[in-house]
């Protein structure tokens, strides 16, 4: 399981984002994260069908849609960094913290998870 701790111990930049989510890409190639309303196996099961929205659609930048797009199970932190670097240039700076900042917040957020790790 992913802790803390377990980061405090590990090169960040040799871990691999995971999407665990679908998502869809709007005109201007913003994403927009698909999460399901009810994750409760028995309510989503029960009530995801009865409802019109299933989804509540979590809507990301420029940035943090590419970061979306880059953490497909393939690419670690440090490619992600590289690919934006040149995708963004200064824009982007500090892109290292800026990176991994977000991608903590998305795994806390259990938007993804590292493939290093037991999956949450």
């Amino acid at each position: 399981m992913f802790t803390k701790n377990s980061l405090d111990k590990t090169n960040f930049t040799e871990l691999t984002p995971v999407r665990l989510h679908k998502h869809e890409v709007d005109e201007k190639g913003l994403v927009h994260v698909l999460v399901p309303k009810f994750t409760d196996p028995i309510l989503g099961k029960i009530l995801q069908p009865r409802i019109k929205d299933k989804y509540i659609k979590a809507d990301f930048d420029k940035f943090g849609s590419a970061l979306w797009l880059f953490a497909d199970g393939k690419n670690k932190i440090d490619d992600i960094v590289r690919e934006m670097k040149e995708k963004f240039g200064e824009e982007i700076e500090p892109a290292y913290n800026r990176i991994t900042l977000f991608l903590q917040q998305l795994h806390k957020n259990k938007l993804i998870y590292f493939q290093e790790f037991k999956k949450d």
